[in-house]
């Protein structure tokens, strides 16, 4: 078989605190990955670290929100021929240790997506408790739209393969993506499974869900997902 080529995209507003270390942890611990730095035209200096310490980015002209930015990084990954993406959060919540065990279980299962849960095992930080009450709302709702049951909708560290690469590539949703992207590729019978991971606690800056932000996603993402299952 083949060697794989693996790619990290790193969607990134606003993480001067915690870029570098991000990198870092990725080479430290999945050196088999390449890895990209999507700046959403950050309103701190993100850009000119990354710059500064020769990482691999690109600078969007104008901010494209979270949506914008991980397409952005499936176009990149896309056009270069990559076999395997995954998300991973600039702010250091995700672990890089865990990339090699969601790539081998990507490929060994035959997998179209492998979704990083947090709340298999229940262990590292779980979000607080009415974000945890949301991320359950959703769970039921893809449950009941599709018949999968997802542990973790709203978890951003998911890796894809070439079919899905190339899905997100054309077509990503503007902003909360997550659960409207799984049922989206539930929806075209492909294989979505989880393993579990320990997340860490943001170390530096601000959810984008601030709570003012809250109703509306919840109603955004409902009718989206509705939306989403409805299509033919």
């Amino acid at each position: 078989m083949k060697t794989l080529k693996k790619l990290v995209i790193i969607p990134a507003y606003n993480e001067s605190a915690s870029i570098v270390s991000t990198v870092n942890d990725i080479k430290e611990n999945a050196p088999d990955f390449d890895y990209i730095i999507i700046n959403d035209r950050s309103k701190d200096n993100t850009y000119e670290i990354c710059i500064e310490n020769k990482m691999n980015v690109i600078n969007l002209p104008l901010n494209l929100g979270i949506g914008g930015a991980v397409q952005t990084g499936y176009w990149y990954a896309y056009e270069n021929n990559y076999d395997i993406a995954v998300q991973f959060d600039g702010d250091g919540q995700h672990d890089a240790k865990y990339l090699d065990e969601m790539s081998k279980y990507l490929v060994d299962n035959e997998c179209d997506m492998v979704i990083g849960s947090r709340f298999i095992t229940k262990e590292g930080f779980q979000s607080s408790s009415m974000r945890r009450l949301g991320i359950r709302y959703f769970t039921v709702l893809i449950k009941l739209m599709t018949g999968t049951k997802i542990t973790d909708p709203t978890s951003g560290y998911r890796m894809c393969n070439r079919k899905i690469i190339e899905i997100f590539a054309n077509s990503y949703p503007k902003d909360y993506p997550e659960p409207e992207t799984a049922v989206g590729i539930l929806r075209r019978k492909m294989k979505v499974s989880e393993i579990p991971v320990i997340m860490r606690a943001r170390t530096e800056g601000v959810s984008s869900i601030s709570p003012r932000k809250s109703i509306y996603y919840m109603f955004k993402v409902t009718l989206a997902i509705f939306m989403e299952r409805l299509r033919r």
